[in-house]
């Protein structure tokens, strides 16, 4: 990689799921040509209308002018040909489901389209950087940037550097962080970083507390809220993350970091039974989808 990175004006994100479709709409907005990746065209035009849908919400909420979203729109193109995406694309952002493998083959199958001094970045909530970076010919290359659910109302983005990370491919993570109106804050690679190796802790002890009767979902999320003053509870947090992205962060941290991250038994069985959250109508508590 060249020892100063090239301005970034186009970003590809790979993977169109509730990570992917965010951290498009905040590129959009933050000034950057955007194109949206994903393998399933029914899955892009889901995506396409939520991010319509939110960009609608911050207009109506006085949150964002019409003529920036009209802007962020414009900006945007939507694909199923990673060649097509990744061609001209100065960064790729990746946000598929946290499989090592499938990063793997996700990564080798970039490179051949991307330019070669494009940045790629891993938006993993808790893998190594380092691990998927070795998918690279230039490991140098990649960064860490892991944003957080909602993307476009949540301030933080927890910037990684891998073992090879290049100092230009950290600046221009910090770079498109700033202009997306995200706050930064760099990490050395550790598993699970600082947010996820923290929140797996209090998310895994709040089934044990549940799974031992010590109170209601309802009462620990409160007590939660209004005692440590969290946004939400943990009940509340991990129906929307996704109960099976929780138990996979889980199984990785308790594999790297040892026996106190060892998965609670209920969480395993409400995955077993098909209780994800949000996502599958059900997870904690029941939704209306």
């Amino acid at each position: 990689m060249s020892p100063k990175h090239t301005e970034i004006k186009r970003i590809a994100v790979g993977g169109s799921g509730t990570m992917g479709l965010g951290i498009a709409h905040v590129a959009a907005v933050g000034g950057y040509q955007t194109v949206l990746y994903d393998v399933a065209a029914d899955q892009l035009d889901r995506a396409r209308a939520t991010i319509e849908r939110n960009l609608a919400k911050g207009v109506d909420r006085g949150k964002l002018e019409a003529t920036v979203r009209d802007a962020a729109l414009a900006r945007l193109e939507y694909t199923t040909d990673l060649a097509a995406a990744c061609q001209d694309s100065q960064m790729l952002i990746e946000a598929i489901p946290e499989r090592v493998q499938l990063k793997f083959e996700f990564f080798r199958e970039a490179q051949k389209h991307l330019p070669p001094d494009a940045v790629v970045a891993t938006n993993t909530s808790a893998l190594s950087i380092t691990e998927l970076a070795s998918s690279l010919d230039d490991p140098s290359r990649m960064v860490g940037m892991h944003f957080f659910n909602p993307v476009h109302l949540m301030r933080l983005i927890e910037v990684i550097r891998g073992l090879q990370s290049s100092q230009a491919a950290v600046a221009a993570a910090l770079t498109v962080a700033a202009a997306m109106s995200k706050t930064a804050v760099e990490v050395n690679e550790a598993p699970g970083f600082v947010t996820t190796r923290i929140n797996a802790l209090i998310g895994n002890e709040a089934f044990y507390m549940l799974q031992e009767g010590v109170a209601s979902a309802e009462g620990i999320d409160t007590a939660l809220k209004l005692g440590l003053n969290h946004p939400m509870g943990p009940f509340e947090l991990v129906d929307l993350v996704g109960l099976d992205t929780r138990l996979s962060i889980l199984r990785y941290l308790h594999s790297t970091l040892g026996e106190k991250y060892r998965p609670c038994p209920l969480l395993e069985k409400y995955v077993k039974a098909g209780r994800l959250g949000r996502k599958s109508g059900r997870g904690v508590y029941s939704y209306d989808n």
